[in-house]
């Protein structure tokens, strides 16, 4: 009885044994299967590595061949644009056209550092149609309807309007869209084809140099008798306007107290540029053509039509760049004036006409300075005490050929520290 008990105890056990070998051949099974499925997944990542790897190198030879041949990087940085540039409307759409054909047609290639924006006072439905007719350009509408109240007897109202809607757009500029620099044109302006190298370059020096104020384009004295030199620059203490430049730092402190009026004569004050200057070229990038417009065509035939329109493209900096800065141009611009022969006397002007080389003739007044300029045909006009393009009371214009013709006044030599003149 106790074998036969014996016996199936150890079958039990037997049975028990096999059962558990059985299992664990069946998870022994399970766990091959499971190491071959995953290195079957295995063998597939690593062809799929390789197969990037051959991807990458492709795209790598792609990039390369691209640069070999001159193309654009095909991942590229993203920079802040030089400056927006404004074109300011009104009520002339056949000007506001032609404007906008001009810089369109040398602002393409630079569209994301010089975006283009019009803006328009008023509603004047042409110019808002002809506007939006550009997809090139963000519009804008300055609409205001407060009444204007001029200061004096027989103004007139559109110059309040100007200023107003200047301020209005300025502040757009800098304040909603965060622009760092502002191009201003008005909408009777063409512009030289190199329009847009001048003022990147211009834009390097505003930056740098705080004793300028702001950057023209424009030479009151521009007209082709007076010109010759296109990479010439001259500082002046006559704000020019006609197509120009500032920065946002100028504008903070400007549009707090911004004029109700001719802004153009109110920044020549010297209680609003402080003695900063003006940079202008010696040959025009922008022209004139609005012989219809506030100004009633004053000075048009004389003094805008004549102007001389650069045509020679920008290929390198500036010649006198490295002389430019506040610390050096005052010695490099006396040293011109000094070494210019004087001339003497009622016949001054005359005898001008007959000496080869740069000459220096000195006026003693506001009444001499316009007699000498009319005798010449450069303008005349004065705004608080600064002749047109005046730098340190010095006008400089070319004469005929490139010979420069030097008016100066009395306190010139002093300010430019010219002692053996």
């Amino acid at each position: 009885m106790r074998l036969f008990t014996t016996q199936s105890e150890y079958a039990d056990r037997l049975a028990s044994a096999v059962e558990s070998e059985s299992h664990c051949t069946s998870q022994m099974k399970l766990l091959i299967d499971q190491i071959s499925s995953q290195q079957g997944k295995i063998v597939a990542l690593e062809e799929e590595r390789k197969r990037r790897e051959d991807e990458c190198k492709e795209l790598k030879s792609l990039v390369e061949d691209l640069r070999r041949k001159g193309l654009q990087k095909v991942v590229t940085e993203v920079q802040p644009p030089v400056a927006a540039v404004v074109i300011m409307a009104c009520n002339r759409a056949d000007y506001l056209e032609r404007t906008v054909e001009s810089v369109l047609k040398h602002q393409s290639s630079v569209a994301s550092k010089f975006p283009l924006f019009v803006s328009q006072d008023g509603s004047h439905p042409d110019v808002k149609s002809k506007a939006l007719s550009y997809s090139q350009l963000v519009y804008m509408q300055h609409l205001d309807s407060e009444p204007v109240h001029t200061e004096r007897p027989g103004e007139l109202i559109a110059y309040y309007k100007i200023a107003r809607h200047y301020k209005w757009a300025l502040d757009q500029l800098f304040y909603q869209h965060n622009f760092n620099q502002v191009i201003i044109l008005e909408d009777d302006m063409e512009i030289a084809p190199d329009f847009f190298e001048y003022f990147e370059a211009a834009a390097a020096l505003l930056e740098k140099d705080k004793s300028i104020m702001a950057v023209s384009s424009w030479n009151d004295n521009g007209q082709k008798q007076f010109v010759h030199d296109p990479y010439a620059l001259y500082r002046s203490d006559f704000f020019p306007g006609l197509g120009w430049m500032l920065s946002k730092g100028t504008w903070d402190e400007l549009s707090p107290k911004w004029p109700k009026a001719y802004p153009d004569d109110w920044l020549r004050l010297e209680e609003n540029h402080k003695g900063r200057q003006f940079v202008r070229p010696e040959v025009c990038r922008t022209y004139n053509f609005g012989e219809v417009g506030s100004s009633l065509g004053q000075f048009f035939k004389q003094y805008l039509e004549p102007i001389k329109l650069n045509d020679v493209k920008l290929i390198s900096a500036n010649k006198s760049g490295n002389s430019f800065p506040q610390d050096k141009y005052p010695k490099h611009f006396a040293e011109i004036v000094r070494k210019a022969k004087l001339v003497r006397g009622k016949d001054a002007v005359l005898k001008a006409f007959n000496i080869v080389g740069d000459v220096r003739i000195q006026y003693q007044d506001e009444d001499e300075f316009a007699n000498i300029a009319r005798q010449f045909g450069i303008f005349e006009e004065w705004k608080d005490g600064v002749p047109r393009t005046a730098y340190k009371g010095v006008v400089v214009f070319r004469h005929q050929t490139s010979r420069r013709v030097f008016l100066v006044s009395p306190d010139s030599l002093r300010q430019l520290e010219i002692l053996d003149a």
